[in-house]
């Protein structure tokens, strides 16, 4: 159903079953797939494609240009997977030339009210950003990371894969994948250990976290260079895929990682 009060540029592509709430307004070239839900006086800026089941809360702005200074209206876009909500007021911007041209959202993500999501931001599948988290431009976040409210991370910050970081934390340098970071008032950003509770929940194998446990203690505990403590992990050839994984991401930063 589509409201009689609600704007659509005659570019926009809906699916049959598409609902759009009361005075929403969606812009031109945009797609929006079956089952998805627009609430009222939310707005789909231009160029934004958006996938199936997804639910945009009344008052959420999806695809509007970037607040980068740089950006003058080239053709850039929002690309969002498949059911993921988007509250109140949350605020997802497109991408820009002067980065990867799209701000990219994968599957079966969580944005909060008042939550933001700046320009080229890239973001996997199994996120939650809770109230006032905020990226700004170029960050990439990995699936099953949980961003607590006030959290803000710089730009082009990477975030691993089952990460999570505590409430009102200030993001600066990477963060390594399977960990929890916080940081007291006027504190830097400091690694609490591994995010047991969330491998746990996603099916990490007591074996894997036991091995998890291990690395994280040559690389955050034993006093170690890290190029050292990664050349020991590797050393003991413990054959875990999410150790490789763990020691390639810390490998390939380039803002640098946060530490214990």
């Amino acid at each position: 159903m589509i409201h009689p009060t609600a704007i659509i540029d005659a570019t926009a592509t809906l699916a049959n079953d598409v609902e759009v709430g009361p005075y929403a307004i969606i812009g031109k070239h945009v797609t929006i797939g079956k089952g998805t839900v627009v609430g009222a006086h939310a707005v789909i800026g231009d160029w934004t494609e958006i996938g199936e089941n997804n639910r945009i809360y009344h008052l959420a702005s999806v695809g509007p240009a970037s607040q980068d200074l740089k950006y003058q209206g080239e053709e850039c876009w929002t690309r969002i997977g498949n059911n993921n909500t988007v509250r109140e007021f949350a605020t997802i911007h497109r991408g820009t030339v002067t980065g990867i041209s799209e701000t990219t959202i994968g599957n079966n993500n969580l944005f909060m009210a008042y939550s933001h999501v700046a320009h080229d931001c890239i973001i996997g599948n199994n996120v939650v950003m809770a109230n006032a988290a905020t990226l700004a431009g170029h960050v990439t976040v990995e699936d099953n990371v949980i961003i607590g409210g006030l959290v803000a991370v710089h730009q082009f910050v990477s975030i691993g894969k089952n990460a999570m970081i505590g409430g009102g934390t200030m993001v600066a340098l990477d963060i390594p994948p399977y960990m929890i970071a916080t940081s007291g008032r006027g504190r830097d950003v400091k690694l609490r250990g591994l995010n047991l509770i969330g491998l746990k929940r996603h099916g990490f194998s007591e074996d894997t976290i036991n091995k998890l446990k291990k690395s994280y203690k040559a690389l955050f505990m034993a006093d170690l260079k890290l190029p050292d403590a990664i050349s020991r992990i590797r050393a003991e050839t413990m054959d875990c895929p999410e150790v490789d994984y763990l020691l390639t991401f810390i490998e390939h930063s380039k803002r640098g990682i946060s530490r214990g």
